[in-house]
């Protein structure tokens, strides 16, 4: 895990944020797993056996989030929303891997009997290459909120009640 954080750019490191990138960091990280509320799903580059990414999905809700989105006329709960934020590698983004992975994390927050899904920590407003992605995987803006530094970050939601499919069934 440490040789996925410590390269990461700090254009990354400024966009998803951890408390560390070092060994430290990622003894956290991986000690945690089975202890919390949260799934960290790891994508490994099979044949170098390189972890490219680092998928965090966690069933609790923060009181900030609950708030904001109060504030969006939004209410969530804790049975039936959940978050997800995504990190790849600085050499694995914009080549489609978080568009092949989002159906697989959408299928996890199902089978936990989640109906929604949004933002860990929101996206930041200055990163149009995320909102993009978001906005293509389905994800709708719910509002912005001011982060600690001052700096504007978009909250968004991605509602997972089945949908009719080009026949009419229910997908």
């Amino acid at each position: 895990m440490a040789g996925f954080l410590d390269p990461l750019s700090s254009e990354t490191r400024r966009l998803s944020t951890f408390d560390g990138y070092d060994l430290a960091t990622a003894r956290e990280l991986c000690d945690a797993i089975a202890r919390y509320d949260k799934l960290r799903l790891v994508l490994e580059d099979v044949p170098s056996s390189r972890i490219v990414g680092l998928a965090e999905f966690s069933l609790d809700l923060t009181p900030g989030d609950i708030a904001r989105y109060q504030e969006a006329g939004i209410r969530l709960a804790e049975t039936t929303d959940c978050r997800f934020g995504p990190t790849l590698a600085d050499d694995y983004q914009g080549r489609g891997v978080g568009t092949l992975v989002l159906p697989l994390v959408t299928e996890v927050a199902r089978l936990l009997g989640r109906t929604r899904i949004i933002l860990w920590g929101g996206v930041r407003a200055n990163n149009p290459r995320a909102i993009r992605y978001y906005e293509k995987n389905g994800f709708q803006s719910v509002g912005f909120f001011a982060e600690a530094d001052g700096s504007l970050s978009l909250d968004m939601m991605l509602d997972l009640h089945p949908v009719p499919d080009a026949a009419g069934a229910l997908t």
